[in-house]
């Protein structure tokens, strides 16, 4: 298992679990906008956050997925020619592919599911 991670806001991870699947893709992009949900391997959760999220009120959970449990396709991608390859999930993320939810505070995480 490679450990995915993405990060959103709580409530539309409260949402998804009540429907079954998470589609949001970054913020303030469903991944019907994007074509695929953003994810983060844990060394490049810490500047994803601060590059998008730097300066959002809200709370934030990290979704850890386990890639096992994902049926769509995930494909390392980077943004640029050159740049740093990102793990990107082309499809819905079924809320029990996410094994952990842990709460972001901008410098450390704690478990909360």
């Amino acid at each position: 298992m490679t450990e995915l991670l993405h990060l959103t806001e709580r409530a539309l991870w409260e949402a998804a679990r009540a429907s079954g699947s998470y589609e949001g893709s970054t913020r303030g992009r469903t991944l019907a906008q994007e074509g695929f949900i953003h994810c983060s391997l844990p060394d490049q959760l810490g500047a994803v956050a601060e590059a998008v999220y730097g300066d959002h009120p809200g709370n934030l959970v990290v979704l850890v997925i386990d890639d096992a449990l994902v049926n769509a396709p995930i494909r390392y991608e980077s943004p640029a020619p050159g740049a740093e390859r990102y793990p990107h999930l082309y499809g819905p993320l079924p809320v029990n592919a996410v094994t952990e939810v842990r709460e972001w505070t901008g410098d450390h995480q704690s478990d909360n599911g």
